[in-house]
């Protein structure tokens, strides 16, 4: 028998529902993004974004539904985002999804949202061997996680400072090319020379897994800095193919040495970075001169959206995972914490 999921996230600006059915068939993926209303800023408003996905919530949910063509009795679970995230936005549709699982009598399926990016991959390609890594790279996480079977996560290395995605969005704006960072810096790179602007890449102590990316953000700054004062002009395509260089050859190398350490051969690519052109290259150059298997989600999954949370739902409802009622929002949550 099919179980259909209904997954929600709004952990961010981007408003989502999804219905999966058994974790693989997508009958819809809504995604309502605020990227034009966050632009002028040069980056995610808290509060605005809060006041949107109310806004928006119950008409995502709606559409999501009548894309699927069911209804609310077809539904077996809901399952939400309820860390980390921005607060006032995780409660959203945490709020939605508790009304929903209240008032259908179903059960609810608390989803951390690194652990959604995670099983994006899971989406396209469901048989994928354990254990494996997963490199989530987005706009407030730099992990590597080792995954050793459904549900069961350790997290091997961390960004100390800002996230690769937070330190493209900040060059990008240095750069002022606009906002999302991550695609415009992946596109102007492509015109540039990465070894013409050296820059500094932070491998931190012999071994580690951490990342750090704030040192190559300052460089950047810097260098503008300094042209601009002595009146220079600043190849940008030479310096968005340097920085980003950098980048990616910090997160290949220790997610190559972290699937050396722990004798893993299937890698995965999350989050809104994994759709970096250069990482993805790069990253399946290195994996091949070690006999790994490199996989990632299409563009559209690596963005934050319900489909991927819908899908960790999928496995938790098999194990019987549920939440409570009194499920509330975690800004903070941990991969593997969960804290119902």
């Amino acid at each position: 028998m099919s179980v259909t999921i209904l997954g929600i996230e709004t952990s961010c600006d981007e408003t989502s529902a999804a219905v999966i059915v058994d974790g693989v068939t997508v009958k819809s993926n809504i995604i309502a993004s605020q990227v034009e209303l966050h632009r002028k800023f040069g980056g995610v408003v808290p509060e605005v974004a809060s006041r949107k996905h109310l806004e928006l919530i119950n008409h995502v949910v709606l559409e999501a539904l009548q894309q699927a063509e069911i209804t609310h009795k077809e539904i077996d679970a809901v399952a939400v985002t309820y860390g980390p995230g921005l607060v006032g936005a995780l409660l959203v549709g945490v709020a939605a999804a508790k009304a929903m699982a209240y008032g259908l009598q179903l059960p609810l399926i608390g989803v951390n949202h690194i652990e959604g990016h995670i099983y994006a991959n899971f989406l396209h390609r469901p048989h994928l061997e354990f254990p494996s890594l997963c490199l989530v790279a987005s706009g407030g996480h730099s992990d590597l996680v080792l995954i050793e079977r459904h549900g069961s996560y350790r997290l091997l290395g961390r960004t100390r400072d800002d996230a690769a995605g937070e330190a493209f969005d900040k060059v990008a704006r240095a750069l002022g090319l606009g906002y999302p960072g991550g695609p415009l810096i992946d596109k102007l790179a492509r015109e540039g020379d990465p070894a013409a602007i050296a820059m500094p890449r932070a491998y931190l102590e012999e071994g580690s897994l951490d990342f750090s990316f704030s040192g190559l953000k300052s460089a950047v700054l810097n260098y503008l800095n300094r042209a601009r004062q002595k009146g220079l002009k600043v190849d940008k395509a030479d310096l968005a193919a340097g920085f980003q260089q950098a980048v990616v050859d910090v997160l290949v190398d220790k997610t190559v040495l972290a699937a050396q350490k722990h004798k893993v051969k299937t890698v995965m690519l999350a989050g809104g970075v994994a759709a970096n052109s250069q990482l993805r290259r790069q990253l399946q150059g290195a994996a091949r001169q070690h006999n790994m298997q490199v996989t990632y989600p299409p563009p559209v999954l690596c963005t934050d959206n319900a489909a991927m949370i819908a899908c960790a739902g999928y496995y938790k409802y098999l194990r019987g995972d549920f939440a409570p009622l009194t499920l509330n929002a975690v800004p903070g949550l941990g991969l593997g914490a969960d804290k119902y």
